[in-house]
């Protein structure tokens, strides 16, 4: 943290310290450089995040060592020098105040708004500034100025800390990244561990891991099925898997619901399980399915949280080619798999489709899979026949 540079950036893997290095190098930047007046920001994505480093800032110093307002984020040294801690939700309100030093957190995830807002508030004072965070992608202005950096811009430099260095400093232990490596995608894990960007920015699957998956319908007996429901303008959806994970049906179209319903229903007969998206409208149908054809028929209310554990699952099959994407013949397969992204918000990793962009089918395979996975376990299947 103490490099010379004006402007450092880190990329770091997740859990290194990266965070309470930075909220201790600018603490001595104010400590040694403060005065009555001199302000110093501490920039993260949203307002939750730079109260963490707040926080334990608070913790780390001495009590008489500073006053505090809990309210507004800031902490005041005996020297007169104030540390806020801001939030980049809102680049138009970083403007405006001259700042002698600052750290932004989470720097990937900032958005560059925020950069510019920040990088004007510096100007006058030639204040330093520490980037630090993970890896997310190529599409961001972290990615790309933390290459300018590691070329050898003029009064920026460039550090890299990846899992193997936070294990080497007892920061971290080879168990455990090693059980993330089992778990995780490997765009994921490569990322957060590895500190290094995938070439397909923010789609969760891997354009590579896609087009390695490619294939035609399996002609083997499907095992399971996903639906997804079409609501409105969207299509229904379904994916059946045969025993290996592979493709083995494909169902497309958009119809009003008493036909949906027979659809589904002849589609998927009375013994195959099946995962239904029984959010909002969906419940009422599920239960019509479950009384209709027994219960081979199980709801799946998407969530947030429920959304994001299907999507990767769905995303270490098709890493590990334990699924398939359909060829030509259901172009619309691979395109829509190719065009769903992930981004992170206030609340969480929100997994979506493009602007413009379907994403049925992608929810029905990621329902798929889950079912494929469900079958294992008979808590999941109990209500099979």
């Amino acid at each position: 943290m103490g490099a010379p540079a004006r402007f450092s950036l880190i990329e770091a893997t997740t859990k290194a310290g990266k965070t309470v290095g930075a909220i201790a190098w600018l603490y001595e930047l104010a400590f040694a450089t403060g005065a009555a007046g001199r302000n110093f920001w501490w920039v993260a994505p949203i307002s939750a995040q730079s109260r963490v480093a707040f926080d334990r800032m608070k913790l780390a110093l001495p009590r008489w060592a500073f006053s505090k307002h809990d309210s507004d984020h800031w902490i005041r040294l005996q020297n007169g020098a104030k540390i806020w801690f801001k939030s980049g939700d809102n680049p138009d309100s970083l403007y405006g105040e001259d700042v002698y030093g600052a750290v932004i957190d989470e720097a990937s995830r900032c958005k560059p708004e925020s950069w510019y807002a920040l990088r004007s508030t510096l100007t006058a004072t030639r204040g330093p500034c520490r980037m630090i965070g993970n890896v997310n992608g190529r599409r961001n202005w972290f990615y790309e100025m933390s290459r300018l950096a590691e070329k050898g811009m003029s009064d920026h430099s460039y550090h890299k800390i990846i899992a193997a260095d936070a294990v080497a400093a007892g920061v971290l232990v080879a168990e455990e990244i090693e059980g993330a490596r089992l778990t995780l995608p490997d765009r994921v894990f490569r990322e957060l561990y590895l500190a290094e960007a995938s070439d397909d920015g923010g789609n969760p699957f891997g354009l590579t891991s896609i087009e390695k998956c490619v294939a035609p319908l399996s002609t083997a007996p499907v095992a399971c099925w996903g639906w997804d429901l079409g609501k409105s303008v969207d299509w229904t959806v379904g994916i059946g898997l045969d025993v290996d994970g592979k493709v083995a049906a494909f169902e497309r179209w958009q119809r009003p619901w008493p036909e949906t319903l027979r659809l589904i229903i002849d589609k998927v007969g009375v013994f195959t399980p099946a995962l239904v998206d029984s959010t909002g409208l969906g419940d009422p149908i599920v239960e019509f399915l479950q009384k209709e054809a027994r219960s081979n028929f199980v709801g799946f209310k998407f969530s947030l949280a429920s959304k994001q554990k299907i999507m990767e699952g769905l995303a270490v099959a098709v890493q590990r080619q334990a699924t398939s994407v359909l060829d030509e013949t259901h172009r619309e397969h691979r395109l829509e798999m190719e065009s769903f992204e992930y981004k992170y918000t206030a609340t969480g990793v929100r997994y979506q489709a493009v602007e413009g962009m379907h994403d049925d089918i992608v929810c029905a395979h990621a329902l798929a899979v889950e079912a494929k996975t469900g079958l294992a376990d008979l808590n999941v299947w109990h209500k099979l026949v």
